[in-house]
This record gives structure tokens, C-alpha cells and sequence, in this order.
């Protein structure tokens, strides 16, 4: 199979891992299963809706659009990858994970979020071309380079997480079997890790910083451009009308990366401390929540194209 290719020749005396979760009282584990499970039906039902809508409008059918359906697929997938398994595990005594489960949950959000940040910055580059090059916005983000944009994010995505997954499903775990996490991330796993992790934790880093800094780099550099046409228009109204075009896709960037800079621009040792957890839950479960609604309250057009389409259905 792809992951017993990918480990090798591995060491791992370790059959199953037991994701340790959160640490509640039997009081609100009934709250948080509750919380998690609403969460999770939302996010999804929200993101398929703003798919819907897209398709189902022609008024919707350009690179911003395309994008945007696009990003949330991704996030349908992204949130389905984690919460499932948490959400059971709430309530559930046996919270075991085979190793070749742990590791394909961690080799899918890898992906998921590494082609995140990068399609993220792509939608940045598409309002910094609509905003700064009007004129040649048509001819620059025609429908071939957005298609070829969308297969790039994933190709960097998938890339990214095999080759990290590669240096860490080889490391042995012993008889280390508690991940203190509700899912198989990078850090708890290296932190259990028996057998010198020193290679996985420089490799991770590297992949780390060029999908991280790359993506934020091109996010910084074309806000900056933007804000400096948008402030050369001479009337107001002018300038508001041009930034609320990107209004809700910086709102979106910024709660995505500072929540995920937090907790994977820094070294494995200060994993220990429980405020991870707890911002691993902002962007695998709030943020994800958030996105939509952000999306469709701050535009105009998608509140338009919801309402068409919803009275049109009526």
C-alpha cells in the first residue's frame, strides 16, 4: 500500500496510538460532543451551500468566485479529516488510532492546510491583479491560469506532506503509545518518538517555513500594492468599494495564519503547554465555522446571489 511504501523500512513497535483529547469532567463531555458535532454539520452544510450558490449563478462565474468555491471544498474535506474522529472520541472510552490511521489523518491535513496557505495567496495575487491591473485583469486571470493556480496549491499540498510523512512515519515510538492531542498532528508525534527525530524535525521545519513564508510574503506584498492603489483613488467611495472587494479574504487570511503560526512556527518543546490545544481547535474547528459567514455577510455579490437563490428555489 502507499503508506507501508512510504514507511520503509520502519521500526515502529507500535501498533495503535491513544489520542488523550481534552480533559473533562463526564459533565461537559456532553456539551463539548454537542458543540463540536453542530460545529461540524455547519461548517460543512455552509461551505456546500457557498459551492451551490457559485455554481448556480452566472453573475458568480469569475477568478475570485472560482477560488473562493474552490477553498471551500477544500475546507468540507479539511474539517471531515479531523472532526469526525474527535467528535466520537468526546464520548467514547476507546480512543484508539491504528499507526497506519494516525498516519493517514496526518498525511491529509498536511495537505489540506500546506494547499490552504498557498491558495489563500493565490486568491491575494487575484485581487491584487483585479485592483492594481484592471485593465489586464481579463487577459492575465483567464480560466486556463486559475485552473492550472488550483492544480498548483494541491500539487504543493500533497508534495509537502509526503515528503514530511516519509521522514516521520519512519521514526520508532516504542512503547510510547499517548499522543496528548485529539488528532495526529506533527509535534505530539515527534514528541513521543523514542528514536532521534532530529532529521524529521529539521525537514518539517524547512517545509514549514517555505509553505508558511512564501504563501505570507505574497499575501503582505500584495496588500501592500493594493493599499497603495486603493489609496490614490480620488473619492471615497471609490476606495471603499474597491478594498470591500477584499475586505473579507484578509479577514479570512489573518485568522487562518496568526491561529496556525502560533502553533507550528516554534520548536517541538514548547508543545508541552496546553494553550496549543486550545488554538488547535481555533483553526481546526472555529475558523473553518467562521469562513463562510465572513465570506457572504462582507460581500455584496455573494449576499445578492443567495438571496436570487433562494427565492428563486421558493
Amino acid at each position: 500500500s502507499f503508506f507501508y511504501g512510504m514507511v520503509g523500512r520502519n521500526e515502529t513497535t507500535v501498533k495503535y496510538f491513544i489520542l488523550l483529547g481534552f480533559p473533562t469532567t463526564a459533565e461537559l463531555q456532553l456539551l463539548l460532543f454537542s458543540a463540536f458535532l453542530l460545529a461540524y454539520l455547519l461548517t460543512v452544510l455552509e461551505n456546500f451551500l457557498i459551492i451551490l450558490i457559485i455554481r448556480n449563478n452566472h453573475s458568480l462565474q469569475k477568478p475570485m468566485y472560482f477560488f473562493l468555491g474552490n477553498l471551500s471544498f477544500l475546507e468540507i474535506w479539511y474539517v471531515s479529516v479531523i472532526e469526525p474522529k474527535m467528535i466520537i472520541d468526546v464520548l467514547s472510552h476507546d480512543k484508539r488510532i491504528s499507526f497506519q490511521g494516525c498516519m493517514t489523518q496526518l498525511y491529509f491535513f498536511v495537505t489540506f492546510v500546506c494547499t490552504e496557505y498557498i491558495l489563500l495567496a493565490v486568491m491575494a495575487y487575484d485581487r491584487f491583479v483585479a485592483i492594481c491591473k484592471p485593465l489586464r485583469y481579463p487577459l492575465i486571470m483567464n480560466h486556463r491560469f486559475c485552473a492550472q493556480l488550483i492544480a498548483g496549491c494541491w500539487m504543493c499540498g500533497l508534495t509537502t506532506s509526503s515528503i514530511k510523512l516519509s521522514f516521520i512515519a519512519r521514526l520508532s515510538f516504542c512503547d510510547v503509545d499517548k499522543i496528548n492531542h485529539y488528532f495526529c498532528d506533527i509535534s505530539p508525534l515527534l514528541n513521543i518518538s523514542c528514536s532521534d527525530s532530529s532529521l524529521a524535525e529539521l525537514v518539517d521545519f524547512i517545509l514549514a517555513l517555505m509553505v508558511i513564508m512564501v504563501p505570507l510574503c505574497t499575501v503582505v506584498t500584495s496588500y501592500v500594492c493594493i493599499m497603495s492603489t486603493v489609496l490614490k483613488i480620488p473619492s471615497s467611495q471609490g476606495r471603499q468599494k474597491a478594498f470591500s472587494t477584499c475586505s473579507s479574504h484578509l479577514t479570512v487570511v489573518i485568522l487562518f495564519y496568526s491561529t496556525t503560526l502560533f502553533t507550528y512556527a516554534h520548536p517541538k518543546l514548547m508543545y508541552t503547554y496546553r494553550a496549543n490545544k486550545l488554538v488547535s481547535v481555533l483553526y481546526t474547528v472555529v475558523v473553518p465555522l467562521l469562513n463562510p459567514p465572513i465570506y457572504c455577510l462582507r460581500n455584496k455579490e455573494v449576499r445578492f446571489a443567495m438571496r436570487k437563490t433562494f427565492t428563486c428555489r421558493r
